[in-house]
């Protein structure tokens, strides 16, 4: 059964036998059987054939897919369980957008490392929409992200702010623009339109390179105020550019170190907000 289910969340998650046939190293009709065996197993329909390639998803897939998520961190922790004497170390994933992974995780990140020694951190960084997704998917435990993104399988918490401002020099008509997903794009958008601009963008997906361009005297943003340096030239655009980050994460955690962490990083900002 173990087999027919992780054969059905890839095709769930590719949304096409082709490609999750590629993943799993094994034929598209390999695929296909597994899939029809685990619809007549569970005798209900998982995937509406829609063409050639693309598949839709039934509300009973819908269903089965949120519940395997759970069940699969169960399993972990069941085998982490069961290895504890060879692997008693366990692990906590952390994933944030660009601004804060640099400006603000490593503050927490000192203090999460000292009070939980015995813990491994995986860290990585990616925009806004692709940190929730990979909370999601349980492809990582807690998620900090610059956008109000929600779903109803997470729980989101606001847990900081912080002021954007216009910075580098204002005579240049290039503009260095995040990407779309970025929690910053919208902000510069409507700093376009406020101002009627229709400027020459360059688009960078990462805040240090933005950064670095601005150092060198080439051309201007809307960036984090704690990114800034002493060499860039910056005024304040008010009130209105105060933006808030957030603490994401699924709404079941099973693991008790896992929900200790929670508790401390929730507990760590309500602290820091109050200062």
């Amino acid at each position: 059964m173990f087999k027919l289910l992780k054969t059905f969340r890839i095709v769930y998650e590719t949304k096409n036998f082709s490609k999750a046939a590629d993943y799993l190293f094994i034929s598209q009709p390999a695929v296909s059987n597994q899939i029809k065996q685990l619809e007549e197993d569970l005798d209900i329909q998982l995937f509406v054939r829609n063409g050639r390639q693309e598949i839709l998803t039934t509300k009973q897939a819908d269903i089965l897919y949120r519940h395997l998520l759970n069940l699969s961190d169960d399993w972990e922790d069941t085998l982490k369980a069961l290895r504890i004497q060879t692997t008693p170390r366990e692990t906590c994933q952390i994933v944030s957008s660009n601004t804060f992974a640099v400006y603000y995780l490593p503050e927490l990140m000192a203090q999460l490392s000292q009070q939980f020694p015995e813990v491994s951190f995986v860290l990585a960084m990616d925009n806004s929409e692709q940190v929730l997704d990979k909370i999601e998917k349980h492809q990582a435990h807690f998620g900090f992200i610059e956008k109000p993104l929600i779903t109803d399988t997470i729980i989101r918490q606001e847990i900081l702010s912080e002021e954007l401002v216009h910075a580098g020099d204002s005579s240049e008509d290039l503009w260095l623009v995040r990407e779309e997903n970025s929690g910053v794009f919208h902000y510069t958008e409507r700093y376009f339109l406020e101002h009627n601009l229709t400027p020459n963008k360059m688009i960078i997906k990462n805040n240090e390179m933005i950064v670095r361009f601005l150092e060198q005297g080439i051309g201007q943003s809307i960036l984090s105020k704690r990114a800034l340096t002493e060499k860039i030239k910056w005024h304040s655009l008010g009130q209105e550019y105060q933006r808030s980050f957030y603490f994401i994460k699924n709404q079941h955690i099973e693991s008790i170190q896992l929900r200790e962490i929670d508790l401390y990083i929730n507990q760590y900002y309500q602290k820091n907000r109050t200062k």
